[in-house]
């Protein structure tokens, strides 16, 4: 039994790739035509797979319902949370993960440090869009017009000396994320504070969410703060591959 629905799974990647007769199918599997169609017509029974009027069968819809309903319903802050308090562990430093909606970005999850220093950052609360590494992250995803729209209907609120000015060194700051794959605020919001970010992505390769660890400079220097930058980018790698359906790295002691 479990050889067949083993040889059943496989079909399935096989017609993510495109359309594929019989012949095609069982040479893939390394079986019969009469066992590979016995294999499809199970799949088309249950609507994963259809055939096509050139005798060739490719994905289902029922199986692309399925997956747009699967994605519908995860969670990504109950599938983040284990590896955000992991991580926590192992730095000590606050850790946050943010989503854009409807024109914000939210703190939807945090973690505090474990020294006294508290950050003002509340889970429900928006962050400052114009520097937040996070909002870099999750805006510099946005398609080019509408990164470009956004950033013209912003204020530019001067919180320290290191704050974004103005909308093209926004755009500009977008473009510089958006090629590097990762997001830093290095005293823009608060001097005292900085923070390094890394983006989730979906299956499509979107960014849905983002990650970061902040620190103040009582604590941990800038410079010191950006040697967790691949640390910070392993763990988003670890939510993203979770939350995609992708198999997730192991680690022995816990989340990555």
């Amino acid at each position: 039994m479990s050889q067949t629905v083993d040889r059943a799974l496989s079909i399935l990647p096989l017609l993510a790739e495109g359309p594929a007769d019989l012949g095609q199918v069982a040479d893939r599997l390394g079986v019969h035509k009469s066992t590979a169609l016995r294999l499809l017509r199970t799949l088309h029974e249950h609507g994963l797979v259809y055939r096509q009027s050139d005798q060739r069968y490719r994905l289902g819809a029922r199986l692309i319902a399925l997956a747009q309903e699967a994605m519908e319903n995860l969670d990504i802050r109950e599938i983040a949370h284990p590896h955000l308090v992991h991580l926590n562990e192992q730095c000590g430093h606050t850790v946050h993960l943010a989503v854009y909606e409807e024109g914000e970005v939210l703190y939807i999850d945090k973690v505090e440090s474990r020294y006294p220093v508290r950050m003002y950052s509340r889970i429900g609360k928006p962050v400052a869009i114009t520097v937040a590494a996070v909002a870099k992250l999750l805006l510099a995803d946005l398609p080019e017009a509408e990164r470009h729209t956004l950033a013209d209907k912003l204020d530019y609120p001067l919180y320290t000396a290191r704050s974004t000015p103005n909308a093209p060194a926004f755009r500009k700051e977008l473009e510089r994320v958006r090629e590097q794959g990762w997001a830093t605020d290095l005293g823009g919001h608060e001097e005292s504070i900085n923070c390094v970010a890394a983006p989730v992505r979906g299956a499509d390769g979107r960014v849905v969410a983002a990650m970061s660890v902040s620190a103040p400079n009582v604590v941990v220097t800038a410079e010191e703060l950006l040697t967790l930058l691949p640390q910070v980018r392993r763990v988003a790698d670890a939510i993203s591959g979770e939350y995609s359906g992708r198999t997730p790295a192991k680690d022995p002691e816990g989340p990555v």
